[in-house]
């Protein structure tokens, strides 16, 4: 089994410069907590990620007002990416790796046309390979 036969294909994107509270309602509107960061509306190339609890963690929990910033204030950078013809096994792998639970999925031009999640993987996974990947993923970081 490939990515490409359980990713989430064009999920919707957002900019560096987008304001957090449009980036939160599109979750809301999408029902999601990730969204790919990408350099732009056309080039779609991967930048980072943005989640619902980098939000919460890096704005409301530090006292700082979400809606004078933008999605640049508090996104994860250097996104880690897989193909659509990428293996399930090397993309839990990677997932497993980096202690993530969601990787945008980039065509050959480089261009986010996907995303797959953890609840993706537990869905069309067994359950060993899924059990794998929610304890890896879930470990904490040693100090």
């Amino acid at each position: 089994m490939n990515v490409k036969d359980v990713m989430t294909a064009d999920p919707v994107c957002c900019t560096a410069d987008m304001g957090l509270q449009e980036v939160a309602r599109l979750m809301l509107d999408n029902d999601c907590g990730c969204i790919p960061v990408v350099d732009g509306k056309k080039t779609k190339r991967p930048l980072g990620t943005i989640t619902d609890r980098d939000i919460t963690i890096r704005t409301v929990a530090d006292g700082k007002n979400p809606i004078e910033l933008t999605v640049s204030d508090a996104m994860s950078p250097n996104a880690i990416t897989v193909t659509p013809l990428m293996s399930l096994d090397e993309c839990c792998d990677l997932m497993e790796k980096h202690r993530v639970r969601r990787l945008p999925v980039i065509d050959e031009a480089g261009k986010c046309c996907g995303i797959i999640a953890q609840a993706d993987i537990a869905v069309n996974a067994g359950q060993r390979k899924t059990a794998e990947v929610v304890q890896e993923v879930s470990k904490t970081a040693v100090a």
